[in-house]
């Protein structure tokens, strides 16, 4: 899949990855808009990796451009 074909099911709060990635990547997930003390936070990408927590993430052109994303369980 295209990353304009994943965008709206990151969205509707689906999980996806890119094939391509040889690394411990697991999943790619939106955050959805939430506060933060009391302040408001836009949404924001999330990525979970095999041996790291969370991290915010920010897709490259490479992502943006890549055919090779697919939905995660």
């Amino acid at each position: 899949m295209t990353f304009e074909a994943i965008l709206p099911e990151l969205k509707s709060g689906k999980r996806a990855v890119r094939t391509g990635w040889e690394g411990t990547e697991l999943f790619v997930e939106l955050q959805t808009a939430t506060t933060f003390n009391g302040d408001p936070l836009n949404p924001y990408f999330l990525i979970k990796t095999a041996d790291e927590a969370y991290s915010m993430w920010s897709p490259t052109d490479c992502d943006i451009l890549a055919t090779d994303w697919q939905l995660v369980d």
